[in-house]
Formats: C-alpha cells, structure tokens, sequence
C-alpha cells in the first residue's frame, strides 16, 4: 500500500469510529421483559464439553422458571471455526440474528485465526452488541484479595486491531479512545465500588507513554471520580501494577481496576493465574442491552489433539454462569453455584462430565 492509499485508508478508519460514536450516543436502555432468554454458544475445541455441563447446572438451578416460562434456555448454532471461515465473516450474519433475539449469551471459548483479517469473535460481538464493560472478579481468601477488573471492552487496540495500515518495511496499527467510551466504563466501576462498599479504584494506564489515548483516558476517569468522594483514587502504569499483583506484601491492599482494553486483557490473565490458572475464572461482559458471559481462556487445541478434550475443566465456565444468574436477578442461585464451585475438590484425574457431576450433587 502506499502513503496516499494508506491516507485515504485513515480517513475511512476516523470517519468509522465517528459513525461509531454517534451509534453509541443513541442507545436507548432496554425494555423491561417478564421473559429472559439465554443464549447458549458452544465456540470451538474444548468449548462444547465445558458448555454442556454449564446447561446441566443451569437446567438444575432453574428447573422452576424454565417451566413457567420465565427463563428461556436457547441453543445458538453456527459460531464454529469452520463456519465463520467458510462464510468469511467473524460472527457470519445469520448467527448473529440468533444472538440478538436473546437477551444474555453464555459461551464457549472460540478459535481465531493467526494471521489475515478475520477478526476475534469477540472482538465483533464486544463491537456489535456494545458490551463495554468486561468484568473479572478473583478472589484468594486466604490471602485477602478480592478483585474486580474493570475493564474497557470495545476501544483501545481491539477496536480496529485488523484494520492496520502495511507498507513498504514497516507496518502501523492504531488505538482509539472516545470521551463517553471511557466514562461509562469509569462510571461502571465506580458505581461498583460504591454499591460493594469498596473504598478505592486503581486507574492503570501508561499515560507517561500514549499521552493523548491513555492520557485521555485517565483525565476523564478522574472527571468521573469527582461524583464518588467516598472513594480514593489512584493512578498507577500498567508494568508496574503487573509487578504489584505478584508482590505478596502489596497485592491485597488493591480492590477495584479500571483499565483500557489491552491492559485489561494482560492484567486480568495475571490475576487468574495467581488465582489458580485462567480456567479457574469467569468473565462477564456487560452493555446497556445485551450481556455475554464466559470462560476466559481458549480453545485448549492441544487437549484435543491429544484426544483429552473430556477431560478439560469447566469451573470457569460455571464461574461466568454464576456471574450470569446473578446478572438476571437469580442471586439465591448465583451463590449456590459459587458455593457448589468453592466445595468441589477439581483432580487432573476427574473429566469434565464427572467435575459437573459433583457441582450439581452440592447445589
């Protein structure tokens, strides 16, 4: 490509994230429904194991309003690897009319490909949905920690990380940050924290460095601090709070997070493992309409080469269903999942229909 191509290209990204944001202003709040319907995805590799017990758990927690027809349970086909390269598209269009007729979405993880353009499912459904918030809890009892990440879902690198510019020896990518994407994500957090009793938030960004997107990004949260006096604020860089989650003498002292996208991604990933590995925690990704939950880690490839897929372990699927039934209003059964969760005994030993198996044995 060359520079006048590659101008020219710029001009339709700006004019797109423009476009975006006038979207973004003209999202009305949804309706109240009597009737909640949950959308089911399996994703790709280990994902339609780990999503088969997680509708096991939740047709035992809901036996009653799925009778009454109060909650609805959804299959959604059609989110596979191989359907979405076959049609071209990273969530094909008729899969995402089944989506929209829903009103939340747990899912399995899905496979992007490395290379090319076809971009993260999602990345796509973050963007299509507008689910701005992606939402993490990890909790280590024993050593005081109780986190939540707050996370900025559909700005920063992600927004148009396929749509980069190549030319001749060198190629760019961009990042955007918008004034109101930012204050909803930093109003969501704050609310969080006010509404938990929570007396601090953690701005991580690396304003010293992306002054104009990072550097936006932390003044307008401290714009949107000023309505929380209650609550302290911090700002903190990105590769020094990475060190921080692994410094046991400061670590616990932490307790809420409010990242852009990317740091968000790597953070979050760090804190589950000190939790006890990316599949022991769930993911919620919240907008004004639609919600989708999730478990955060991937397909799991090398499992299933190895013909071991039944024996991946669900718990962090189960974790975003319980962040689902509570998201719906189902507190009482939110917590007898995540108590289930916290009693069941997880051995390398044990497949995924024998981990379910004993979840729903301590409902």
């Amino acid at each position: 490509m060359d520079v006048e191509l590659a101008c020219e290209r710029f001009r339709q990204l700006l004019t797109q994230q423009q476009e975006r944001l006038h979207r973004m202003e003209r999202i009305a709040p949804p309706e109240e429904k009597k009737t909640v319907t949950i959308g089911l995805i399996d994703g790709d590799g280990i994902g339609p194991i780990i999503l088969r017990q997680a509708e096991r758990i939740l047709r035992a927690l809901l036996a009653g309003p799925i009778a009454d027809g109060t909650v609805i349970l959804r299959r959604i086909e059609g989110l596979t690897i191989e359907n979405r390269l076959a049609c071209g598209q990273s969530v094909p269009d008729d899969v995402l009319r089944q989506i929209r007729a829903c009103d939340v979405l747990l899912k399995g993880p899905t496979e992007t490909p490395k290379g090319g353009t076809l971009e993260s499912a999602n990345v796509t459904l973050r963007r299509e949905l507008d689910l701005f918030a992606n939402v993490r809890p990890v909790r280590i009892a024993q050593e005081g920690i109780d986190w939540v990440f707050f996370r900025e879902n559909t700005e920063g690198e992600y927004a148009l990380g396929s749509q980069g510019i190549e030319l001749d020896g060198f190629s760019v990518d961009f990042k955007v940050t918008s004034d109101l994407g930012t204050q909803r994500i930093a109003r969501a957090a704050f609310e969080h924290a006010r509404q938990n009793g929570k007396t601090s938030v953690s701005i991580v960004t690396k304003a010293n460095i992306m002054k104009k997107t990072d550097g936006k990004f932390s003044v307008l949260c401290h714009a949107v601090a000023e309505d929380y006096p209650q609550i302290e604020v911090e700002d903190w860089y990105v590769d020094i709070m990475a060190a921080n989650l692994v410094d046991p003498a400061t670590r616990s002292r932490f307790q809420v997070f409010l990242l852009p996208n990317l740091y968000g991604d790597i953070l979050t990933d760090e804190a589950a493992q000190l939790q006890g590995g990316v599949g022991t925690a769930g993911s919620a990704n919240i907008g004004t309409r639609y919600a989708m939950f999730e478990a955060i880690h991937g397909t799991a490839p090398r499992l299933i080469a190895e013909g071991k897929g039944d024996y991946a372990n669900p718990t962090s699927i189960l974790r975003a269903a319980a962040m689902l039934l509570r998201h719906i209003g189902r507190q009482a059964e939110a917590s007898r999942l995540d108590r289930a969760l916290d009693d069941t005994h997880v051995t390398q030993e044990m497949t995924c229909a024998q981990i379910g198996a004993s979840v729903e044995a301590k409902l």
